[in-house]
């Protein structure tokens, strides 16, 4: 396992990065309203930063609930990619991340760029995010469309799961054209598009 993704756990180091102007202790349920958290690796480099106006502790589940979800993730100590949505869960000592609602991918070095989802899993211990539901890729010359995608973030490819819709677009934001294909992939380094598909009906790659 990459030393990046072991997990380090350590209740003292998240209450820490708690800033609440209000607790309140239901035994089990801790309310912490103006949530900032971070999450580091056992080498001291900064995972994730969690924020949200109003969140529910579960002690007894070890379960975060949070509203209104604004989350910067990153590699080796660079914001990668800022996440937000209406909602989010952390769970299973903090090594599993979902959100949903409204899910928001902005990758922090192209904010022309935008990934929509419905829901945005993301299990720490590995390097993919899974989006469902709805997933639409955007950015000035393109658009993906899918209902389910993954992004790797260590070859900083998206792979769009069948079916699959692409639609180029001109300088005046109209279509050009459209393909439909059942795989796609999107290579965020060099911005270029490739299609495959099983039946090999489907094999091109784009650049622009």
């Amino acid at each position: 396992m990459n030393s990046f993704h072991k997990f380090l756990f350590l209740i003292p180091i998240l209450i820490c990065g708690c800033k609440s102007t209000e607790v309140v202790d239901n035994i089990t349920t801790q309310t912490i309203n103006s949530l900032n958290m971070n999450i580091y690796t056992n080498e001291g480099d900064i995972m994730l930063n969690i924020k949200s106006p109003y969140s529910i502790y579960d002690k007894e589940k070890n379960i975060f609930n949070l509203k209104k979800t604004k989350i910067n993730l990153f590699k080796n100590n660079e914001s990668k990619y800022i996440i937000i949505s209406d909602k989010s869960k952390l769970s299973n000592n903090n090594k599993l991340l979902v959100l949903n609602g409204n899910v928001l991918v902005e990758s922090s070095n192209d904010k022309e760029t935008k990934l929509y989802s419905n829901s945005f899993t993301w299990n720490i211990q590995n390097s993919e995010y899974l989006l469902v539901g709805n997933v639409n890729f955007q950015n000035d010359k393109i658009t993906l469309s899918s209902n389910k995608a993954i992004l790797n973030r260590s070859s900083n490819i998206i792979e769009f799961f069948k079916p699959v819709k692409y639609i180029s677009k001109d300088f005046n934001n109209e279509r050009k054209y459209e393909i439909n294909s059942e795989n796609a992939y999107y290579n965020i380094d060099t911005k270029s598009v490739s299609f495959k598909s099983r039946e090999k009906r489907v094999r091109s790659k784009i650049y622009f």
